[in-house]
């Protein structure tokens, strides 16, 4: 029986199979008795892919760790290059990896020990990325996520609060979920997939070591996915899971960000927004008016507010980390409960 599975999507790997590969080779974990494999799944690479992988499958076979490749002719798409790998493994544990990112030593490890005690729970790490200081505010964020937060700052650009690079869980967890969407290029799985965990009452934790290594670059697949579209999913989900339970609510942020927010809320909701807040003079105490092209009329006339006039609930149209905590501070000053008063989307 393999007790843990590293799966990996590949494709166009090339330039990053190597590096990937000795990473996976010098986990402590193969010290132990842990039987491990690694599978993998050549979505429709059309580089030098293959010849790579057949000359690592070789190496592992020569130090006796189950090396499987698998794949598809075509390219179906990074969900259904997961779902492809998983169906050929065995291991009771899953361990996602990104080909063009890198392994610390003890990220098996460490990430098996916790998951062993927690077979509901999908574990991550915190990150460390190259080239150095890019993406520095998702670093921070996904690094500091305090642990009651991972289950809290679920509606940010970042996507899911542990990070699909660094996903570490039992084979139940993905089981229960039934696994990635198959829709292709564009479509954000893993933030679909981690919904889908949250809602059928999985847990999240982060093991507070950098394990991964998180490689930026423009051919990441995480470019195909728009913003527009991650957007419209986290708001799906708030208006199912959290509108219904508020009869009225404020929005921080008078400006483009909280307007476009207004313009997707269902009729129902918009119904229920009681005003912008915010911190710009020249906006309080005006009433913005949103006017609807396809209906030719004014959808809604909202007053703006100061901030620390608000009340509960509100959702927060504010990015984090870009005013010198300026944001923060007034955040903090009005002693609300993440989660319950308010809720950030942005």
């Amino acid at each position: 029986m393999i007790d843990v599975s590293v799966i990996i999507p590949i494709f166009n790997g090339e330039k990053w199979i190597d590096n990937c590969m000795k990473s996976i080779a010098n986990q402590s974990i193969f010290e132990t008795q842990t039987r491990i494999e690694i599978v993998t799944f050549n979505d429709g690479s059309t580089d030098g892919s293959a010849d790579l992988l057949q000359n690592w499958a070789s190496y592992f076979k020569y130090r006796g760790i189950p090396f499987l490749i698998t794949g598809s002719p075509t390219s179906r798409g990074v969900g259904a290059a997961k779902n492809g790998a998983i169906r050929h493994s065995s291991g009771r544990y899953l361990c996602f990896q990104d080909i063009d990112d890198v392994m610390h030593p003890n990220r098996i490890l460490l990430q098996w020990n916790v998951a062993k005690h927690n077979p509901n729970t999908l574990i991550g790490s915190k990150i460390s990325r190259i080239p150095l200081n890019s993406t520095p505010r998702l670093v921070r964020w996904a690094n500091n996520l305090q642990a009651s937060q991972l289950a809290l700052q679920i509606y940010l650009s970042f996507g899911p609060t542990i990070l699909m690079p660094t996903w570490f869980c039992h084979r139940a967890v993905y089981d229960k979920v039934g696994g990635f969407v198959e829709t292709g290029q564009g479509t954000p799985e893993d933030l679909i997939f981690f919904y889908a965990h949250l809602d059928k009452g999985g847990q999240l934790h982060r093991v507070d070591e950098e394990l991964v290594i998180y490689t930026y670059h423009r051919d990441a697949a995480t470019f195909s996915v728009s913003r527009e579209k991650i957007q419209k999913i986290q708001l799906n989900r708030i208006e199912k899971l959290v509108l219904p339970y508020w009869d009225k609510f404020t929005i921080w942020n008078a400006g483009k960000a909280g307007r476009r927010l207004v313009r997707l809320l269902n009729p129902d909701n918009l119904k229920k927004v009681e005003a912008f807040c915010d911190v710009d003079k020249s906006k309080i105490g005006r009433t913005i008016e949103l006017y609807c092209p396809k209906k030719r009329r004014v959808i809604i006339k909202v007053p703006v507010i100061n901030f620390k006039d608000a009340k509960p609930p509100l959702i927060i149209c504010v990015k984090l980390d870009l005013t010198n905590g300026v944001f923060e501070t007034n955040l903090n000053s009005l002693n609300l409960i993440e989660g319950q008063d308010y809720i950030l989307f942005s």
